[in-house]
């Protein structure tokens, strides 16, 4: 075989790699679908068991929380009993609390339920882009570990689907209770799904499983030459010896369970790794401190304010906000690889704070006119969607991708973990308070905050994140101790390497 065809092989999509990915991407498929159904629902639990505009907040907000508890044991877990049955927890835990929000006979039992399922999100956003990243090559990482994010995209599309059909024909008691309940089997499904799938390479080596790593790997690439290469790769990265082949090696005890892990990522943390949590960190709060959450969450009050009357109309233009996220989703999975993360985040930024400014002229044009301005409505919609489309060709995608790629092996989970607990967090912030927000600064008020703040990630994203298309995952480190971050850190492709 010629050089040409070795090269060829290496950049090919592996298919075995991608039904992996799908599969562990089918969590965020629930996860998602968590978020989205909940933003119409509000609407009919208000209606029929009469909570308050603050208990409205906490209920929307309260998964995140828990989600932050999930995500922060997320890591560990994973690291002790492996990447494939944290996916399965996931799973039962979004079972679990799909049945007791499907019950929901009062507002106990369903903030009961959301917590459950929090937890379930926490370990769900967390596993899934990890387990992505460990088992993919360098030349199709970021559409396979973006897979998660596009998954998450069609549960929330998924979510307001299920508000509009069940909530205008079924019963009020029924319908919002289906809605959280009908998530159950497929959870259920998944679960015995994922015992199926193969445990990440990386994770395997660093148990002393060689010989079920090369296995592995063996039907994750296109070549036993690239299979060799990335094992070899993964144990110089992991600290072993590159020329043991034995099938089963015993570790050293602090190799095995994972000792310091906290010590080398935050306590003693060399510069590189150090950069790397500013990174991973600094990308999870913008995510969602530039106010997607309130869009995705809040979406049926914000075309309210601006002149949308009907149920039906304000649910139909929220499908319409999911449909858009899908769309440009997939876009970005195709150009995440041939573009690069670095300049996608640029550009994605760049829209989004036009976005939200046009909205919040919009809105504050809607609010002090004492009759319906239409232009006002239209330029409303426009911006909202147009928002949605440039958060989710760059930051929304991009943020999963770069976050789980970036930290060394005995790192990853961990340092992964502590992005989504960031993430978590400020998506419960911005969920819980939007509401108090907008009645304190107007609705048109708050969005150019959001504006402002996304100013803010444009400059860190340009002056933090270095480019990592085209690198192992093995490579990060010496791509994170570059002298010059302003600048798109672009280093040699050698295809032979990149794996």
């Amino acid at each position: 075989m010629d050089q040409g065809d070795k090269e060829n092989q290496k950049t090919t999509l592996n298919k075995y790699a991608f039904g992996c990915a799908i599969v562990a991407s089918m969590i965020s498929i629930v996860s998602g679908y968590d978020t989205g159904v909940m933003s119409g629902a509000m609407l009919f639990i208000k209606e029929d068991i009469g909570i308050s505009d603050t208990q409205q907040e906490i209920l929307a907000g309260i998964l995140n929380l828990c989600a932050l508890v999930g995500s922060l044991a997320a890591g560990r877990t994973s690291d002790y009993i492996g990447r494939r049955y944290t996916i399965f927890l996931a799973s039962i835990l979004f079972m679990i609390g799909s049945i007791l929000m499907g019950y929901g006979p009062n507002y106990a039992i369903l903030m009961v339920g959301r917590c459950v399922c929090g937890v379930g999100v926490g370990f769900a956003l967390m596993i899934a882009p990890v387990y992505s990243a460990e088992i993919s090559s360098a030349s199709s990482r970021g559409f396979l570990t973006s897979l998660p994010e596009l998954c998450i995209g069609i549960g929330i599309l998924l979510g307001y689907i299920s508000n509009y059909f069940l909530g205008k024909y079924l019963s009020l008691k029924l319908g919002w209770r289906l809605m959280f309940g009908i998530v159950t089997l497929p959870s259920l499904l998944l679960a015995f799904a994922i015992l199926a799938m193969p445990e990440s390479p990386r994770w395997l080596v660093m148990q002393g499983q060689f010989g079920k790593a090369r296995k592995v790997l063996l039907k994750v690439t296109n070549s036993s030459e690239e299979a060799e290469l990335r094992f070899n790769d993964i144990k110089i990265a992991a600290g072993l010896d590159q020329n043991c082949n034995d099938e089963n090696v015993k570790l050293p005890q602090r190799a095995h369970h994972g000792e310091g892990v906290w010590k080398d990522l935050i306590l003693r943390p060399t510069p590189s790794v150090r950069w790397m949590l500013i990174a991973a960190i600094g990308i999870h709060f913008f995510e969602h401190a530039t106010g997607i959450e309130a869009v995705m969450l809040y979406s049926p009050r914000i075309f309210k304010k601006a002149g949308v009357t009907s149920k039906e109309k304000l649910l139909l233009a929220t499908v319409g906000v999911g449909l858009t996220k899908i769309v440009f989703l997939l876009i970005a999975l195709f150009l995440l690889d041939k573009v690069g993360r670095r300049r996608l985040l640029q550009i994605s930024t760049a829209g989004m704070i036009c976005g939200l400014t046009v909205l919040g002229f919009s809105l504050t044009m809607v609010e002090r006119s004492n009759e319906k301005v239409l232009w006002a409505l239209t330029l409303s919609i426009v911006a909202t969607y147009s928002y949605v489309a440039f958060f989710n060709i760059g930051l929304g995608p991009v943020t999963w991708v770069y976050s789980s790629e970036i930290f060394p092996l005995k790192l990853r989970a961990q340092g992964a973990s502590i992005g989504v607990a960031v993430n978590r967090t400020m998506n419960a912030v911005v969920s819980m308070t939007f509401i108090s927000i907008y009645k304190a600064i107007t609705i048109g008020g708050s969005f150019f905050m959001f504006a402002a703040v996304s100013v803010l990630a444009w400059v860190f994203f340009y002056f933090f994140l270095p480019e990592t298309k085209g690198k192992a995952l093995e490579e990060m480190e010496m791509v994170f101790s570059q002298k010059s971050t302003g600048k798109n850190v672009e280093m040699g492709n050698d295809p032979i390497h990149n794996v």
